[in-house]
């Protein structure tokens, strides 16, 4: 299993990305929280933002497609995406998580 998260500035596009994200059963589960207060240098300057994360887990054969789904909906021109590979997750969780997901490939058409 995998997570990965990224943020939005708002809180409505969190919850967007991480419904859409799980009714296309790309990830079993979305989970959004924050807002948390994030630094960093965007075009020369340093910035302060607060910020909504998202957190996907899903499985390996969802990868390629919900990260190019997150990309082609996020509202960020540069969007964090940070995966990263589980040790451990429990049978129990991973049976369901299995159960709750797709591995068909995300089509990748611009949303409005």
């Amino acid at each position: 299993m995998l997570v990965a998260w990224t943020t939005t500035a708002k809180r409505s596009d969190a919850e967007g990305l991480a419904k859409g994200a799980v009714e296309a059963r790309l990830a079993a589960c979305a989970q959004v929280d924050g807002p948390a207060v994030s630094f960093y240098h965007w075009e020369g300057k340093l910035e302060q933002a607060e910020e909504y994360r998202i957190w996907f887990k899903y499985l390996p054969a969802n990868a390629s497609s919900l990260s190019a789904w997150v990309h082609n909906h996020h509202p960020h021109a540069v969007p964090q995406w940070i995966e990263v590979s589980t040790e451990n997750v429990s049978e129990k969780y991973l049976s369901w998580a299995m159960a709750n997901s797709t591995s068909l490939p995300f089509q990748q058409t611009k949303s409005p």
